[in-house]
């Protein structure tokens, strides 16, 4: 095991991963990996805004990471609750709206979708491609992409089993 003063001495993370609050969840356990060698960025149902994503350029413009995960999972208490609300009709006020405001497109292309798997797998999914795609936008990301310095991924957690699979 490294010691802490070994632990602290650097940080030069070569990953980031966009995850979610849920604590079953927690990116460095999923992956096996020790300090400095992630960042995260985690908010409910790894939605992605303004803050989130400032923290996406952050790590992409001066950590320089080679790999951007965003990282759904199963049982995702923050999409369900957003497929639920959209279900129903009824968005929840406040902030918790805004969260189910990010998420709920995500819903309506996966309730398009053929599938046999549940409206809340499929949207979990789609929630991620999503997210891929926002980050994508962002221009330091893009750059940088383009450069083929870095590379950005979608992938599902399943809790489970543990089993990691890229989307």
């Amino acid at each position: 095991m490294t010691s802490p003063a070994a632990r602290t001495a650097r940080h030069e993370p070569y990953v980031l991963v966009v995850g979610c609050v849920d604590s079953r969840v927690p990116p460095e356990a999923v992956f096996d990996r020790d300090f400095g060698e992630m960042v995260v960025v985690r908010t409910g149902g790894h939605a992605l805004d303004a803050a989130a994503a400032g923290s996406v350029e952050f790590a992409v413009s001066v950590f320089h990471v080679s790999l951007v995960v965003v990282l759904g999972h199963q049982y995702c208490g923050a999409v369900a609750a957003t497929v639920q609300a959209a279900e129903c009709g009824e968005r929840p006020g406040g902030v918790l709206g805004d969260l189910v405001g990010i998420i709920e497109p995500a819903v309506h292309e996966a309730d398009r979708v053929d599938g046999d798997r549940p409206l809340v797998d499929r949207t979990i999914d789609r929630h991620v491609a999503r997210t891929v795609d926002q980050i994508l936008g962002i221009p330091a990301v893009a750059g940088a992409v383009a450069a083929g310095s870095t590379a950005v991924v979608g992938a599902r957690y399943e809790i489970d089993t543990g089993l990691v699979t890229l989307l």
